[in-house]
């Protein structure tokens, strides 16, 4: 899958099959829509192509107005949203900056400048929801008439639905703020997972007899946090059962930003002690077990991570004898 930061590259094909969106955390709608973007991209002989923002729209009028609140959680970083859009089959992947010249384009602009002479799309799929343009005033039937005027075709996929229930990020957003793990992966059709490369910490987990791996989450503002259950792929041939807290560590640090640090139970003799930097990582969170908490001292926050420990082991032993 080639990815593209804009469109002004050589490389860009000279013609696509063309869908829009945030796709954040490609959810089972999202899949049924690249399914078929896809599927249609190959009759027409053309690369399957997505286009998608960062940072999120959202994100962007809230630092504007300084709402922070109107950020949306982030489900997915950019790095697991691109791995899963390969997974589904995406060709070419376009992110363009969600920046005041983007967000100023009315409609007609945006389907000029960008959809037009920038991806020169022969086809665009869209969602039963898709609005584009400053103020978002550009709406299906617009876009549907410009493709007849301009020469491309205009498709629309209807919602998707689980158990009659409409499958969106924000209903994803909201069984991962319940801990619903279960549900999640209901939603997505896969484990929740955040990957990443190993970073050096403050190596407080030795002190504690708990070593970690910590991996940063790019977004301050992940759509959950917590203790998990969890598997980590990457550093072995078998994944490795353990446990990792999300979050912003309130009883060791106050700098706020998220980092995802994962014990793992049996940690391989082949890495070394410090075999586990600078390798990408893809960890499922199986699991919730408890919210972040403060604890008075390190004593208290040691017999804690103990407990979680011992409660995610039980987790495993658990699953394995069908309970």
């Amino acid at each position: 899958m080639q990815i593209f930061r804009g469109f002004h590259h050589a490389a860009l094909a000279p013609a696509c099959a063309l869908t829009i969106g945030n796709f954040d955390g490609v959810h089972r709608g999202h899949q049924a829509m690249l399914a078929l973007l896809r599927n249609e991209a190959q009759h027409r002989g053309l690369p399957a192509t997505v286009l998608t923002f960062e940072p999120h729209p959202r994100d962007y009028f809230a630092a504007l107005t300084g709402k922070s609140d109107l950020a949306p959680a982030r489900i997915a970083t950019l790095r697991d949203k691109l791995s899963e859009l390969e997974r589904c089959g995406v060709d070419q992947v376009v992110v363009l900056p969600f920046d005041q010249r983007l967000a100023s384009l009315s409609p007609q602009a945006f389907i000029d400048d960008v959809l037009v002479n920038g991806l020169k799309a022969r086809y665009v799929l869209v969602g039963d929801d898709f609005r584009f343009g400053a103020k978002r005033a550009g709406d299906y039937d617009l876009l549907d008439a410009e493709g007849n005027r301009q020469g491309f075709d205009v498709a629309r996929m209807m919602s998707y639905e689980v158990h009659g229930l409409r499958v969106s990020s924000s209903v994803v957003r909201d069984a991962l703020a319940a801990g619903d793990m279960p549900q999640v992966e209901r939603l997505l059709g896969r484990p929740y997972t955040i990957s990443g490369h190993v970073i050096h910490g403050a190596k407080l987990g030795r002190s504690l007899d708990c070593r970690t791996l910590n991996v940063r989450f790019g977004h301050e503002k992940p759509a959950t946090s917590g203790i998990f259950v969890v598997r980590a792929h990457g550093l072995a041939e078998q994944p490795l059962e353990g446990v990792a807290s999300l979050g912003v560590r309130p009883t060791v640090e106050d700098a706020g930003r998220v980092l995802l640090e994962v014990h793992c139970f049996d940690w391989p003799n082949t890495l070394g002690k410090e075999g586990g930097y600078g390798k990408i990582v893809r960890v499922e969170l199986l699991h919730k077990l408890r919210d972040e908490a403060r604890y008075d001292g390190l004593e208290a926050l040691q017999a804690a991570i103990h407990q979680d420990i011992a409660d995610a082991r039980g987790f495993f032993e658990a699953q394995r004898r069908g309970v």
